[in-house]
């Protein structure tokens, strides 16, 4: 153990794993498009689960908007009991094992889902954009900016 005044060099952290993607899709040119895709993930050993798992949920929502039309807009479905689905506004994570995601239901009512990361499950689907917007909106691009600009979120 290094002591104050040592010559001793600090103990070097071993190298953190590099995340693996692996999927195998029915048409082989949507699953090229997909990789051709990839949002860079900053290799950190210190990241927390939640990190983690909100960085990943960022490629798989822009990935599946990239699959969308403009009269749709990725929306999630509630695992277990009538909850319904969630348009997703926004996404958030809470160190060390809390990912949040915020939005509305199909009736228009605010909602909120905080799920804790080992029982992440997230269905994405492609719902109808509300009449009267002009274009739909695209969630993955702004978490992805987020991610790229340091994660400082809105102001």
């Amino acid at each position: 153990m290094s002591t104050k005044g040592s010559t001793e060099p600090a103990a070097a952290k071993p190298p953190a794993k590099v995340p693996t993607r692996h999927e195998v899709h029915a048409d082989p040119a949507a699953a090229a498009a997909d990789e051709a895709q990839e949002l860079e993930v900053e290799i950190d050993a210190d990241k927390s689960p939640a990190r983690w798992a909100y960085e990943r949920l960022i490629l798989y929502i822009r990935n599946f908007e990239k699959q969308l039309d403009n009269e749709h807009e990725v929306a999630m479905g509630f695992a277990g009991g009538d909850a319904g689905v969630l348009r997703i506004e926004g996404m958030g994570y809470f160190d060390p094992d809390i990912v949040t995601f915020y939005g509305v239901d199909e009736s228009g009512a605010r909602t909120q889902l905080i799920q804790h990361v080992t029982q992440l499950a997230v269905i994405l689907r492609a719902l109808p954009r509300p009449s009267g917007e002009p274009a739909p909106r695209r969630i993955g691009f702004r978490l992805a900016a987020d991610l790229a600009g340091g994660g400082k979120g809105d102001a």
